[in-house]
């Protein structure tokens, strides 16, 4: 059951980062906010690593090729989907946007099912269904509210962080290695990948974004700390079981999006949160259930 407790880490930490990136959205460009969530959390997941080598010494990590990909498609990938999403903070506000990122959950029970060869059971399909219905009452605006685009972006955020998350899973599986060094060496390659391939794509096309994260960089820090925390627990609650259940349980994290946009960004509670917050729990019970 140690899945839960990584998924319980992954969803507090991300709710923090998604918070902070929402307030860097507005002094900085998509791609310099996305650079934020990779730029110093490579030398956090080297030290992860380093420090289960030292207590738990295991084999070294010999890459196939389809590890390779694995790693190369859920790195572009999640570049694109946290991309998405800060694009979706300032087309709505906060909650809205990572609202409307939770179709990941959904989407990537289908995906899994249909190219992955992960079987839910019936429980744990009404645990995905039901929080997807839960989040978009409680982070969605009304029906009349959505614009088409807005809703596009939002299932094409989804699905880049489904994607993401898939072959997270299946280049931790295919590494050769048991738990938790490949969900570790898994984190240190994807975020180390990013990192370069964005200090490049922006220090060729926009000097300028790499200039906004220096002015800001009491807020870059907290971003990369708290997505290298997130990410340690996502990458190894995956590792554990199958992408559509942790992600389900972690939709606990509205519990704490809804708390910070609250306290934190003064964003008012819409009246349907008691409904959504409740279908979230009976959601988190199915899938542990299931």
């Amino acid at each position: 059951m140690a899945w839960i407790f990584f998924t319980f880490l992954a969803a507090f930490s991300q709710s923090w980062r998604n918070a902070l990136q929402s307030k860097l959205s507005h002094h900085a460009s998509s791609l310099a906010v996305t650079l934020a969530r990779f730029i110093l959390a490579g030398p956090i997941a080297a030290l992860y690593l380093a420090l289960l080598y030292h207590f738990d010494p295991a084999p070294a990590l010999h890459p196939s090729d389809l590890f390779a990909l694995y790693i190369v498609g859920a790195a572009v990938m999640q570049i694109i989907a946290t991309a998405l999403m800060v694009r979706l903070f300032k087309m709505n506000n906060y909650a809205v946007g990572a609202g409307l990122a939770k179709s990941e959950a959904l989407v990537a029970a289908i995906l899994g099912m249909l190219f992955f060869g992960s079987a839910l059971s019936l429980l744990g399909w009404f645990g995905v269904i039901l929080g997807a219905i839960a989040v978009m009452l409680l982070s969605g605006p009304s029906v009349r509210d959505l614009s088409f685009k807005t809703v596009l972006m939002g299932l094409a955020c989804g699905t880049s962080f489904a994607l993401t998350s898939l072959w997270v899973r299946e280049a931790s599986l295919s590494s050769g290695l048991l738990f938790p060094h490949s969900a570790a060496w898994v984190l240190l390659l994807v975020i180390s990948l990013q990192t370069l391939m964005l200090l490049l794509y922006l220090g060729i096309k926009d000097k300028a974004a790499l200039v906004s994260l220096w002015h800001h960089k009491g807020l870059t820090t907290w971003i990369s700390f708290t997505s290298c925390i997130g990410s340690i627990g996502w990458f190894s609650a995956m590792s554990l079981q199958h992408v559509a259940y942790v992600k389900t349980l972690g939709q606990i994290e509205v519990f704490f999006t809804i708390a910070i946009s609250y306290l934190w960004l003064k964003q008012p509670v819409k009246r349907r949160d008691s409904l959504g917050l409740l279908l979230i729990a009976l959601a988190a019970i199915a899938v542990m259930w299931g």
